[in-house]
């Protein structure tokens, strides 16, 4: 039976300002999470032309080796190889879609269908479908938050410097000024007998952890990406695809030391 729920998660910033701060978002925590034995590979970033449902765009293709991150009644299924998750996404913003397989559960799929609204998530809703208001400020301690790595940032006493905006209070979504919201509509179909529904309910849990912390920190950085251009995000996204690849083909650990840095600062050694 194919699983369809409804996310909104609410953002306190214009939609341009957002298109810019989950681009910054998204490299970081690829870049993060990427060492020698697992991470994420780029295969493929070029521009797309004329779809019927989204126009012109960005199309994006990646491979998630994230073996540490599979649940253990998972990993007796296959080899930790044959878990990689595949990601094709192409994005004309203010929508989207992605679709993410996997290659040991070759008859199932995620579809992330994505349109982004300058509202507070008051849109109505006018498909029979389980729909879930996704608060920011809020922590999440379910198993998917714990692998995940939730950020340990509060956002309820936090404030950025350069925006003056937060902290995050109770009502915050109602009172705030930007204010923009993406919905994500996740489909998922997993039809396999005995295991099909547990796989779904998983990877929903799974999809709606990562939502959550994608987007704690997309304001959480916000001071690091404020102000930037699409253009500097796209060069940004083209050396970020060189400093993964080249970590992954990194023999043994790679530890980083000193200072926290930004993924500017990161991106600084990638011609080295």
């Amino acid at each position: 039976m194919v699983q369809i729920k409804e996310f909104r998660i609410v953002m306190p910033m214009s939609m341009e300002e957002y298109e810019i701060g989950l681009s910054y978002t998204i490299m970081k925590m690829e870049q993060q999470n990427t060492n020698s034995k697992e991470g994420v590979e780029v295969l493929q970033q070029a521009p797309f032309h004329e779809d019927a449902k989204l126009g012109k765009g960005h199309f994006t293709s990646k491979v998630y080796h994230l073996q540490s991150k599979i649940p253990s009644w998972m990993k007796g299924f296959a080899p930790a190889s044959a878990l990689a998750v595949h990601e094709d996404s192409w994005c004309a913003f203010p929508k989207s879609r992605t679709v993410i397989k996997c290659p040991l559960f070759s008859k199932c799929s995620l579809t992330i269908d994505t349109v982004t609204r300058p509202d507070n998530g008051c849109s109505e809703n006018l498909a029979a479908r389980e729909v879930e208001i996704i608060d920011i400020a809020s922590v999440s301690r379910d198993y998917w938050s714990k692998a995940i790595g939730a950020p340990s940032v509060d956002l309820t006493a936090f404030k950025s410097q350069r925006t003056e905006r937060g902290p995050l209070l109770k009502g915050w979504m109602d009172s705030c000024h930007p204010v923009m919201t993406t919905y994500k509509l996740v489909t998922m179909d997993a039809p396999i007998w005995g295991l099909g529904e547990r796989l779904e309910d998983c990877i929903i849990a799974g999809e709606r952890a990562l939502f959550l912390a994608c987007h704690r920190l997309c304001f959480a950085w916000i001071d690091e990406w404020y102000g930037m251009t699409v253009e500097q995000i796209r060069e940004m996204e083209r050396q970020t695809d060189m400093l993964l690849k080249k970590t992954l083909k990194k023999a043994g650990s790679n530890k980083h030391e000193g200072n926290t840095k930004t993924l500017k600062d990161e991106l600084v050694a990638v011609g080295s």
